[in-house]
């Protein structure tokens, strides 16, 4: 019989990718939404843009509320867009300030 258990080089796997972002929805159950935010700069003209992306990311624990700043890292797939994992809350969020930023202002004639 040939043993065939995976040695310490095979089973290590390559880093995840992770990103810091911001809670904007948490109305699923075990999932949120995350804003990531990110600067790269225009092909053409040099300019910097502030681009933001969305990602689901799975929460088992439902700990995560609107406007937590939050670690997310790359997983298999969990659904059909989700493949990100809440790993760490950094930081309690404002989610009124969330809110704000979402809805348009009102103009008062």
């Amino acid at each position: 019989m040939v043993d065939e258990t995976p040695t310490p080089e095979q089973k290590q796997r390559k880093p995840r990718r992770t990103m810091t972002g911001v809670v904007v929805s948490d109305k699923m159950q075990k999932t949120v939404v995350v804003r990531v935010e990110k600067v790269r700069t225009h092909s053409l003209y040099g300019k910097r843009m502030r681009v933001s992306e969305r990602y689901k990311a799975h929460d088992e624990h439902d700990q995560c509320r609107l406007g937590d700043e939050v670690v997310i890292a790359e997983s298999r797939p969990l659904s059909k867009d989700k493949r990100w994992t809440v790993v760490q809350i950094v930081r309690q969020g404002n989610p009124v300030a969330i809110l704000a930023k979402a809805a348009p202002a009102e103009v008062q004639p």
